[in-house]
């Protein structure tokens, strides 16, 4: 297993041009769920070209834009299923090409996240090798237990943290570990996003529950009292996917915590029927102390095998989940797609 670190990056100078070297009083970070592009041997024929229809909306204004990478980036053909020619019917494994990071930096990525239930499927090597891909492209990288991802846009220090249920990433069921590395995040930088690989999953799984949640047996931890203790501890925005569904926002304490951005992109990976065929784009303004300022979703949604396009009904959706979840503390999300306190 990969050890634990501290990440310093400088972001790529192209973010100047956007926003200037002058010290600012806000960085903007975009956001999206679970994403990856086919699953070897069966990968999109143009994978430079597939996420071509939404990079203009990932870039719009954003400094920061963060995906959950639900998957690896290794030529590794021995996982948790078994030899890749023998996968098990229930199991399911995902890998790209290491090369596939470009594609990720060319589409406006600049940080990808590692926890989630797909960064192991092929071991300590095959995670390994995707956390090299990612920083061999230029793009940063977070989610290894212990691990905390400081960056620099604008003048502004950000650190990323993020956690899913699983040893092999910083591990969401330890509340107190969790707790202890988001209070020293917050001593390194002045804004700390953290994202959470929690939930149920599936169309049904498109309610925040308040209790812990399983799937399959599996405990995926609780996301309300999660992203509560999270910004309790420090966490200026919490952010997740991992339902395969959208979810609803709230405000706690003034933080925006958004409970899941649902799928982004999946080249025959994901299902995208009913309610799973819709996503969002998330725009998140916060000050350099981490105070929200203001946010937007764009709505995306899937055509032909998953690829990501404008349009779709996923702001609506998730105004109503956000009403029936979280009453008086529900975020107010506008037909715009424009999200104010409640």
């Amino acid at each position: 297993m990969i050890a634990a670190s501290v990440a310093l990056l400088v972001l790529p100078t192209s973010s100047a041009a956007r926003g200037g070297t002058q010290a600012t009083a806000s960085v903007t970070i975009a956001a999206v769920g679970d994403t990856m592009l086919g699953d070897t041997p069966d990968l999109p024929p143009h994978p430079g070209a597939y996420l071509d229809a939404v990079a203009p909306t990932l870039d719009r204004g954003a400094q920061i834009v963060f995906g959950n990478l639900e998957g690896t980036l290794t030529t590794a053909t021995a996982g948790k299923c078994g030899p890749v020619s023998h996968p098990g019917p229930t199991c399911y494994t995902f890998r790209d090409p290491p090369g596939y990071a470009r594609y990720f930096r060319q589409a406006g990525f600049t940080i990808l996240n590692d926890a989630n239930n797909h960064s192991f499927d092929f071991g300590a090597a095959g995670q390994a090798q995707t956390v090299r891909a990612i920083r061999a492209a230029g793009l940063t990288q977070t989610g290894l237990p212990g691990e905390v991802t400081v960056v620099r846009e604008r003048g502004i220090t950000v650190a990323f943290l993020a956690f899913a249920p699983y040893a092999y990433d910083a591990e969401l069921l330890d509340l107190p570990a969790a707790r202890a590395l988001i209070k020293r995040a917050g001593r390194e930088a002045g804004v700390v996003v953290v994202y959470m690989h929690a939930g149920a999953e599936g169309a049904g799984a498109d309610h925040v529950t308040g209790r812990e949640e399983y799937y399959l047996g599996e405990d995926r931890g609780n996301p309300e009292a999660f992203a509560h203790m999270a910004i309790d501890a420090g966490a200026s925005l919490v952010i997740a996917s991992g339902p395969h569904v959208l979810r609803g926002v709230q405000f706690y304490r003034g933080h925006l915590i958004a409970y899941s951005l649902g799928d982004f992109a999946g080249y025959e990976n994901f299902a995208t029927q009913g309610d799973l065929g819709m996503s969002v784009i998330l725009h998140v303004t916060l000050s350099a102390t981490g105070r929200f300022e203001s946010a937007r979703f764009y709505p995306i949604q899937f055509t032909g095998t998953g690829r990501p396009a404008p349009g779709g009904g996923g702001i609506a959706f998730v105004a109503r989940l956000s009403s029936a979840d979280f009453g008086s503390s529900a975020a107010r999300i506008l037909p715009s797609g424009v999200v104010r306190a409640p």
